[in-house]
């Protein structure tokens, strides 16, 4: 990383940053192209070990690429901030990021509401109970964190 006074290190600070996010971008290999989708997304940390869910219909172009190529690369940001001065003519961002990478697949069936309750609770303060009648039209995804890093610019930075 360049700006290594940017780097967040901490594991932890990372999940927490993870935990502040709405979106994850993920990316997959599509003929020497990434294909690059916005989703919703749930955080698991067990053991040590950090897992992504998503989730979509049943069928669609990203499940082909898995099959093909099951490597993907993520993306979450937030906490942004315009900082500007314009007496000074400066103008920048604050952010929190982490990007990372691993394999995803498709979660079994035994796995399905798991999945799905840990991504619906991402997006609320207490734990909510979802209608299920759309549970078996839906696909579930996870992504095993292989390898992931941070980033954050705050204010006072220059």
């Amino acid at each position: 990383m360049r700006r290594a006074d940017r780097e967040v290190k901490d594991v932890n600070e990372m999940i927490r940053i993870m935990k502040r996010c709405d979106v994850c971008r993920l990316a997959l290999n599509d003929e020497g192209y990434p294909y690059i989708l916005p989703l919703n997304f749930g955080v698991k940390v067990q053991e040590g070990k950090v897992t992504l869910y998503f989730h979509g219909a049943e069928k669609g172009k990203k499940y082909e690429l898995i099959e093909k190529d099951s490597r993907a690369s993520f993306e979450m940001d937030c906490s942004h901030r315009l900082v500007s001065s314009e007496e000074k003519g400066y103008c920048t961002m604050e952010y929190e990021s982490v990007i990372g990478r691993g394999k995803v697949e498709i979660v079994s069936e035994e796995e399905k509401m798991e999945a799905l309750t840990i991504m619906t609770d991402h997006y609320h303060e207490t734990h909510f109970d979802f209608h299920t009648k759309a549970v078996p039209r839906t696909t579930a995804m996870k992504l095993v964190v292989e390898e992931m890093t941070g980033k954050r610019r705050v204010k006072g930075e220059h």
